[in-house]
């Protein structure tokens, strides 16, 4: 039998927090603000521009300086994180279901800091984390820094000596940061100007600083970064066509929700806005992971077309009919009678042509109604 496996983003299909807008929002002035625009520019230097060697997902990158300018250091970042994580109702008995079941993985861009208070929270084995490495390195101490990171260019030692923790050089920096703060806040409308004015921003002025070193050291996990983690995965553990369920949400999911589904696999959006819904097969639409845990469930013991025959029945004909012509676990069956009793049942479709626009009008709506407006909203 072909060895599965179930790999799974983070925030969307396990918890509702999106933790670096969440980071923005609190410690950063007008950090909310601030964070959606940069997202924005994040999804148009993906779509439009097609920006080479740029990957869904670096906002996270882009938004370092202001952590710094804002003083975020690695400690309040963890314990942030530690106090504010939000799970999607049923998603820490799903985690543990699958990890019990087969070898599963969380592939997500978050930041380590919170993936890892995640992993302790719902003791989830962190080393079967991918995500993206920051460190913020104390309260502003650059030349730690520069010690730590692995990206410094061979002139470290003389940034060192010009950009310290208090060095003029350093609090002038901080300045620019703060003058560029304004900057992109005056240009949220989404124009072509609005972008081109953060492009010259991100790509010219922020190189000539040494603060830049924050923003190259971040390698995130996201788009093309989760694809290489996903493949890395297959690698390992020497994976056959078919083995692998990929489930995901947004923008930084494209990538290896297209790798699942050109190797075999299944490939699902769980309350996903347009970008997964354009590539995957499968659109879920849940406010409780149950429906993650019958799927995995279905995945781990039999091939590609029964689970596909599933949920064509389901979607046909209902959840009654898939149960009972269906070979899934008897106590997810009874876990989701109790979830959804007298509830209007979930959503689970094979994305087509013809559904695909109604599929992501629901999805959207389920998705802003339990992680809210703002971080919905985010590619």
């Amino acid at each position: 039998m072909v060895k599965k496996v179930f790999i799974t983003d983070c925030e969307g299909p396990l918890t509702l927090n999106d933790n670096a807008y969440e980071l923005a929002d609190v410690f950063i002035e007008d950090g909310g603000k601030l964070f959606k625009i940069i997202s924005r520019f994040d999804d148009y230097l993906v779509d439009d521009v097609k920006l080479e060697n740029y990957h869904a997902g670096d906002t996270l990158k882009l938004i370092v300086p202001f952590y710094k300018l804002a003083g975020l250091t690695n400690e309040k970042m963890i314990e942030f994180s530690r106090e504010n994580i939000y799970l999607v109702n049923g998603s820490d008995d799903t985690l543990k279901f699958a990890n019990e079941l087969i070898d599963s993985f969380i592939v997500s861009t978050s930041y380590g800091q919170y993936i890892e208070a995640l992993c302790n929270y719902i003791d989830f084995p962190f080393q079967n984390t991918y995500h993206t490495q920051l460190d913020v390195c104390g309260a502003t101490n650059f030349n730690e820094f520069s010690k730590k990171s692995s990206n410094v260019s061979s002139d470290a030692n003389n940034s060192q000596t010009i950009v310290g923790t208090k060095s003029p050089k350093f609090i002038e920096e901080l300045k620019k940061v703060e003058e560029f703060r304004k900057i992109i806040l005056e240009h949220g409308d989404e124009t072509e100007d609005d972008f081109n004015v953060l492009y010259d921003i991100f790509f010219n002025e922020f190189p000539k600083l040494e603060i830049n070193k924050y923003i190259e050291s971040v390698k995130t996990v996201g788009g093309k970064g989760k694809q290489i983690a996903v493949e890395d995965i297959v690698e390992r553990f020497d994976l056959e066509e078919g083995s692998i369920i990929y489930m995901g949400d947004s923008i930084t999911d494209v990538e290896p929700l297209q790798y699942a589904r050109d190797h075999g696999g299944l490939s699902v959006s769980f309350n996903g806005n347009e970008y997964p819904l354009n590539v995957a097969e499968i659109a879920v639409i849940s406010d409780h992971t149950i429906v993650s845990s019958i799927l995995i469930d279905l995945h781990a013991r039999f091939d590609k077309d029964y689970v596909l025959d599933f949920i064509r029945t389901y979607s046909e004909k209902g959840p009654d009919d898939a149960f009972r012509d269906f070979e899934v676990d008897y106590s997810l069956v009874e876990e989701f009678e109790k979830v959804f009793y007298n509830k209007q049942a979930p959503i689970i479709e094979i994305i087509t042509d013809e559904n695909r626009e109604y599929l992501l009008k629901a999805s959207k709506e389920m998705r802003n109604g339990i992680r809210g407006k703002d971080i919905g909203g985010l590619g």
